[in-house]
This record gives C-alpha cells, sequence and structure tokens, in this order.
C-alpha cells in the first residue's frame, strides 16, 4: 500500500560524499556491461552487426525511467523500507537485481540464445536505471541546495566515470586472460559492494530495531519482486518479438523512425495537454495524487517555457553521446595500436574527466548556474571539434592523449553542473519522478542520434560528424538567455 514519505535520517556530508562516489560506481559499472561491453562480447561470437545495432536500443531503457519512477516516490519495499527507508529500500533491491542479472549474463555469456542475452541485458538496464532513479531522489532530498548538490554530484559523477573505465577496461582484460563469463562475475561483485554498506548503516527513523529481520523479510521480498519482473520481461519480449516477426520486421528493417515515434509519443501527450495543466488551479493541484501527478506538477510549474527547459536539457549533452559512439573508430581509422588506445581510454581519459567534474563542481557553488551552464556549452564543444583536428593530424601519442584529455574534460565538467541544474529544477516534492523524467529526455534525442551516426559518418566524414556534434552541444547557448529567466509557480 502507498505509504506517507519518510524523513530520510541524514548522514555527514562526509559519509554523504563517500556513500554517493560508491553509488556512482556501482550504477557505472553495468551500464557498460550491458552496452560497450556486450556489443564487443557480441561481436566476438560473431553476431551479425545490424543485430548487434538492435541490442544498442537497450541503452534507451534509462530515458524511460519516468515511467516507473513515480513507483520509486510512492511504494515501500517490503522489510527494507521499514528500517532503512523508502529511498534505501529500492537502491537495496536495485542492488540485488543487478547482481543477478549480470550472473545471469554470465553464466549465458556463450550468445548462443540471443533472446535469452537480451532478456538479461535488459533486467540489467532496468535495475540499474531503477538504481539511479532512486538514488538521485535520496540525494535530492538530502541536499536541497545548489551549494549542497555540488560536491555530492561531484562525488557521485567521480565514482560513474571511474566505473566506465574499471568495466570497460577492466572486464575486458579479465576477458582475455580468462573468459567472459568470469569478466561478468568480477563486474556483478564490484557493482554489488554498496549493499552491505547500506544494510550496516543506521536506521531511517532514531530508535528503530530489528536489522537482522528488516533484511531478511527484505531479500525474500526483493527474490519475489525479481523473480516476477523477469516474468514479466520475458513476456513482454515474446510478444513484441512474435510482433515484430508478423509484421515482417527483420534485421534490414530500419527501425529507427518507428523508435524515435514511439519515443516521442509521452512528450507530445504531455506537450498537448500543457494548455490545460496550464489552467489548473494552485489548490486542485496540490491535492493531485496518482502515476501522472509529478510530471503534471512540473508542466503546471513552468507552464509553456518547460517546452525552452526540454529544449535545452535535449541540447546540452547531444555531442557527449555522439562523441563516444565514433570516437573509437576513430582512432582506429588513423591508425591508433590497441595499447596507445587503451593507455587513452583508460589514465588519460579518468584523469581528465575527474578534473572536469571537480572543477564543475566547485563553480557551481561560486558561479551563478547561467555561467556555469554556459561554460560547460563551451568546453563540450571543444572536446568534439578538437577531434576534427586529431583527425587531419599524423598519428602520434601526443595528439592522441591531448585531444582524448580535452574531450573528456570538457564531458566531465558540462556533466558535473547539467546535473547540478537538473536538481534545481526539481520539486522536493517528487525529487525522483521528476529528475527521471529531465534526464531521461535529455538523453534520448542524442541516443537516437547515435544510433545513425555510422550513417552520418559516411556522408559527411569524421571532420563534418565531429563539427556538427560540437556545434549542436554549443548550440544549447543560445536558450540560455531564456531558460535563466524561467520561475516556477508554486502550488
Amino acid at each position: 500500500m502507498p505509504l506517507q514519505a519518510d524523513t530520510p535520517a541524514k548522514p555527514s556530508a562526509r559519509r554523504l560524499f563517500g556513500l554517493y562516489l560508491l553509488l556512482g560506481f556501482s550504477a557505472g559499472l553495468p551500464f557498460y556491461m550491458f552496452n560497450a561491453v556486450l556489443t564487443l562480447r557480441l561481436s566476438k561470437h560473431g553476431v551479425d552487426i545490424v543485430i548487434i545495432g538492435f541490442f544498442a536500443w537497450i541503452a534507451l531503457l534509462p530515458t524511460f525511467k519516468f515511467a516507473w519512477a513515480p513507483l520509486v516516490e510512492r511504494y515501500d519495499i517490503p522489510g527494507f523500507a521499514r528500517f532503512w527507508g523508502r529511498r534505501r529500500g529500492w537502491i537495496m533491491l536495485s542492488q540485488l537485481g543487478i547482481f543477478l542479472s549480470m550472473v545471469a549474463m554470465a553464466f549465458t555469456s556463450s550468445d548462443k540464445s540471443l533472446p535469452l542475452t537480451a532478456l538479461f541485458a535488459i533486467l540489467l538496464a532496468f535495475w540499474t536505471t531503477t538504481l539511479e532513479v532512486a538514488a538521485d531522489g535520496w540525494r535530492i532530498e538530502l541536499a536541497p541546495s545548489q551549494a549542497e548538490q555540488a560536491p555530492i554530484v561531484a562525488a557521485n559523477l567521480w565514482g560513474y566515470r571511474s566505473a566506465m573505465v574499471a568495466a570497460g577496461s577492466g572486464a575486458i582484460l579479465v576477458a582475455a586472460w580468462a573468459d567472459w563469463t568470469w569478466a561478468y562475475l568480477v563486474i556483478a561483485v564490484a557493482a554489488f559492494a554498496p549493499f552491505p554498506i547500506l544494510a550496516a548503516m543506521r536506521p531511517d527513523q532514531p530508535g528503530t530495531s530489528g536489522r537482522g529481520a528488516a533484511l531478511i523479510k527484505g531479500v525474500s521480498a526483493s527474490l519475489l519482486i525479481l523473480l516476477a519482473a523477469t516474468l514479466a520481461t520475458a513476456a513482454i519480449g515474446w510478444v513484441l518479438l512474435s510482433a515484430a516477426e508478423g509484421a515482417g520486421i527483420s534485421a534490414k528493417t530500419n527501425v529507427t523512425p518507428v523508435v524515435l515515434a514511439i519515443a516521442l509519443l509521452p512528450f507530445v501527450a504531455l506537450a498537448l495537454a500543457l494548455p490545460r495543466i496550464n489552467r489548473l488551479p494552485a489548490e486542485l493541484l496540490a491535492r493531485k495524487s496518482g502515476f501522472a501527478a509529478a510530471y503534471v506538477e512540473i508542466f503546471w510549474r513552468y507552464g509553456y517555457a518547460v517546452l525552452a527547459l526540454l529544449g535545452f536539457v535535449s541540447l546540452y549533452r547531444m555531442g557527449d553521446v555522439l562523441t563516444l559512439t565514433l570516437s573509437h573508430p576513430l582512432w582506429n581509422e588513423r591508425g591508433y595500436s590497441l595499447h596507445q588506445i587503451g593507455v587513452a581510454d583508460g589514465v588519460v581519459a579518468l584523469s581528465a574527466s575527474m578534473a572536469g567534474v571537480a572543477l564543475g563542481g566547485w563553480l557551481s557553488t561560486r558561479l551563478s548556474l547561467g555561467w556555469t551552464l554556459g561554460i560547460g556549452a563551451v568546453t563540450a564543444a571543444l572536446g568534439n571539434w578538437i577531434y576534427v583536428w586529431l583527425w587531419h593530424s599524423e598519428p602520434a601519442s601526443f595528439i592522441l592523449y591531448t585531444a582524448v584529455a580535452v574531450d573528456q574534460f570538457g564531458n566531465g565538467f558540462a556533466g558535473a553542473v547539467f546535473v547540478v541544474y537538473l536538481s534545481m529544477l526539481v520539486s522536493p516534492k517528487y525529487p525522483g519522478a521528476q529528475y527521471a523524467l529531465l534526464s531521461g529526455f535529455a538523453f534520448l534525442l542524442p541516443r537516437l542520434l547515435a544510433g545513425a551516426s555510422g550513417s552520418m559518418q559516411t556522408q559527411i566524414g569524421y571532420d563534418g560528424f565531429f563539427l556538427l556534434s560540437g556545434a549542436l552541444s554549443f548550440a544549447a547557448i543560445f536558450l540560455l538567455p531564456v531558460i535563466v529567466r524561467v520561475k516556477g509557480r508554486t502550488a
């Protein structure tokens, strides 16, 4: 049954920093395991490149987290919630889901059954996204101001980007030394690390007892929830595959327009409903509840200006996503060795990214968000444009490392200030659901366009592609004079 929201116990600033560093690491590990690492695994097993492209659509699932985010806001996980509270209860459930999904992917790593591979990859994406929804909601509750958000966001992104290196490089090295089964098992154990730490934390409400009983009940309830989610996902997948086969859709079918249309439907529906939402009396909105209440509230609060906000967030990270898609093929095309790429993708990328995150988080506590967002748009665009220089330069380690450092510094800086900005847009009443809506929309169009990046490259070349991706990120700066003046109403 739905319960009233808890008042979470607030850890110290130092513990909160360390916790979100670990949660960021835990969320970043599985993202690469159902994305970049999985596509490499499939290619090593000789799976057709078009089918591998279909697997890339799994990365779209986090975009739709707004669809189930209200469940995280409204319901408790039995056992876990009584002792640790609603937010931590969902995080602990998600941790179990991530661990078991990755173990399942480990023991089906031969990829002899692609539907089975897809099932566990989708479940891994689902529980990873659910963890992010719960963690984001908890973060915004515990640190509601811009000054409080910045260091926690920096810690979370440091953990996330460290995990990118660990999963992108570590899992592949383990697979080379042993096999894909061990690679997924090692990352599964690493991603599960926050669970015992959360279980050892103090209760949500002072004086609450029964930690052991709550843990047993929570794990038991979670296993039932995980089984139900697996069966439901399998059933939905079977229906969709049967429908696609009946409609004559095959590996040669261009499904991008269909996916784009389906992805935009919820947002189009909300935009069409905007005039009616805008006219709702404040007292009626304050009493409104149910699944759509969080999304109605943010559209009502910002009115027609919400369209400018959504346009801005959809452009701001465009270059980051597009660059990630074709940067590695570019390096390979220019003749860089695997050793050079490994160093660039590891030590260079991680150190530059962390420096960008640190500076972005620090400036977010010193300057207005308008200024930091503008600087972030410029640095992100430069991170894309520098690959044009790399493309036209003779291959040299210094050139590769410099380009990667500039790219990752810009993305780290822009990512930090962007998360702070999104956190300031949400209502304290619906932090998780509204953050899920905004962050999901921010990556919807970029990830859809990323699926067509190969086709774009064949038309305009690598230099044209990176000029365009940087221009798209820079274009967000023209919306800044509008969005910095947007002030929300209060119900």
